[in-house]
């Protein structure tokens, strides 16, 4: 077995794909969601969440060694009110910075020593837009927090991201968009960016990256 591994919103969608690709490749996988009937449940929004979802999943594994960081908020909204661009924040950059930052402090003290975390962010943020809308900012906030978690923790802790393009239609009718052109003749696929996730879980030479699973939209004009 490879090692214990965290991945927030783990039971659905994309989440799930990279859950079953990570147990197929030996890691022993702990699921976060928000069901009251997971032991692992944890509101991400809340400001204690991560770190009670990380004390959980000590208590479960303490062998833990990774997380992937996929649980997230979306909007197409330009504009919010302060509150939900406030939770949106919180949700999708602050709460993986907070995990990011306990399991480096724990690998400092605790074998195995080592570890790897991979954030998911978006490929609509590569390059950076000029007016980047609440959901953008928060991705973008989280990629700058990774940057700067690969530096702090380089002894202990590799820090990583995946920015997948237009893999799944968001749930919802409020949320809905169109996916985009893509310069391959294929959209990328939930598995896709699961191989992607493992690579860099498991690459130990790899740090502070951003690695863009968007069949080459982020290049396009």
């Amino acid at each position: 077995m490879r090692g214990s591994v965290l991945v927030t919103g783990g039971a659905k969608r994309i989440g799930r794909t990279i859950c079953t690709a990570l147990r197929a490749r030996g890691w022993n996988v702990l699921v976060h969601s928000r069901e009251a009937a997971n032991p692992l449940c944890a509101d991400l929004a809340d400001v204690l969440g991560p770190a009670r979802l990380f004390q959980k999943a000590c208590d479960l594994a303490p062998d833990l060694c990774a997380i992937v960081n996929n649980a997230a908020e979306f909007s197409t909204a330009a504009t919010l009110p302060a509150e939900d661009a406030a939770r949106l924040m919180r949700v999708n950059a602050e709460a993986p910075e907070k995990l990011t930052t306990l399991l480096g402090l724990r690998l400092m003290e605790h074998a195995p020593f080592k570890g790897a975390v991979v954030n998911l962010l978006d490929a609509r943020i590569l390059p950076p837009p000029s007016a980047p809308t609440p959901y953008e900012a928060s991705k973008i906030a989280l990629r700058d927090s990774m940057v700067k978690a690969a530096g702090l923790f380089g002894s202990c802790l590799r820090v990583n991201a995946v920015a997948p393009g237009p893999v799944l239609v968001p749930t919802g009718t409020a949320n809905r968009e169109t996916g985009g052109e893509v310069l391959l003749d294929h959209r990328p696929t939930p598995e896709d960016v699961a191989e992607a996730v493992a690579f860099l879980l498991e690459a130990k030479s790899v740090t502070g990256q951003v690695l863009a699973v968007d069949s080459g939209q982020s290049i396009l004009p």
